[in-house]
């Protein structure tokens, strides 16, 4: 990627938060509660046999893109914050975006994938565990991984056509694909009708498979003759849709009103919420309301209780 005037473009700038080290802290407690909430939940589904089910496998997958997804760009942003420096180098811009495309797109066909096993689950449940088997729910895991690739590498690799000019800065806290097109001297046409493709089929399709599975939800529970148990299934639903609504929301309003509008701050607050807010939510609603993640959650915390508490009660014991 060269600049407008043929010289080598060294690095772009991120301008986003890191003269404002009030944030530094409210963005390092936010990231480490995103971090430590996915991390428990990854390990008491790897550690908990009640816990090896479809639901709770694409759970555990979520919550270690989830992780990726967030460590692809706050813990950078966190050093720019501290040290008052702003530059990123052209690789290390160019691998963050490639990373952030690929985390993004596994959210977004995780949050598929989950809102069909609980379509079937709810609407087909004396056939759940004959459609939900371990080999289709390793095939939707590993081609949710391999579509995500083969999309972000479209977006990614047609950027080394592209000459940038002098002004290399970015109005972001991160190497953000629409905000880094703006700064573009030559013609973005075709990186543009890439961008629009991806988010057209990882995005806009994902979405409808999920508001189809949940509208169908909704239908099965609205049979049901228990209040309680509707108030409970449209609870939990509503919890799910919340972040769906969240995470969808912000990131497709971002990428497909970026051409329409030169309003970085919008873009930038957007950005914030699902790249930071969603994923620290997500343990949260998905899991930590859940009586089985609850009781699993307890007994990995109890095998981290130091030796020492128990031994006072195995000596009176004897």
């Amino acid at each position: 990627m060269e600049s407008g005037n043929q010289t080598r473009a060294a690095h772009f700038l991120l301008l986003g938060f890191t003269e404002k080290p009030f944030f530094f802290g409210l963005f390092l407690s936010m990231y480490l509660v995103t971090f430590t909430g996915n991390l428990l939940l990854l390990l008491a589904v790897s550690s908990d046999s009640h816990l090896h089910t479809p639901m709770y496998f694409f759970l555990a997958n979520l919550s270690f893109v989830d992780i990726c997804f967030t460590s692809t760009t706050i813990p950078k942003m966190l050093w720019n914050i501290q040290t008052q420096r702003k530059p990123i180098t052209c690789a290390g811009c160019l691998s963050q975006i490639f990373f952030f495309i690929v985390f993004g797109c596994l959210d977004n066909l995780l949050l598929t994938v989950m809102a069909y096993d609980r379509f079937v689950a709810i609407c087909h449940p004396l056939h759940y565990m004959v459609i939900m088997n371990p080999q289709l729910c390793r095939l939707l895991a590993v081609g949710s991984w391999c579509i995500s690739v083969v999309g972000s590498l479209l977006e990614t690799l047609t950027l080394l056509r592209l000459s940038f000019c002098t002004n290399m800065e970015i109005p972001h806290f991160f190497c953000d694909l629409p905000e880094v097109l703006k700064l573009a001297c030559s013609d973005t046409f075709v990186n543009t009708m890439v961008v629009y493709f991806v988010t057209i089929v990882l995005g806009v399709f994902p979405l409808s498979g999920i508001l189809f599975s949940y509208s169908q939800i909704f239908s099965s529970i609205l049979k049901i003759s228990s209040a309680r148990g509707k108030y409970k299934a449209f609870s939990t639903c509503g919890s799910h849709l919340s972040v769906v609504s969240l995470f969808y929301g912000t990131g497709l309003g971002v990428y497909l009103s970026s051409a329409a509008t030169s309003s970085s701050r919008t873009s930038l607050v957007a950005s914030v919420m699902y790249t930071i807010v969603t994923p620290m939510l997500n343990p949260f609603i998905y899991s930590l309301r859940n009586r089985d993640m609850k009781v699993a959650l307890g007994r990995l915390l109890s095998r981290a209780v130091p030796l020492s508490v128990g031994e006072p009660l195995q000596d009176s014991h004897e």
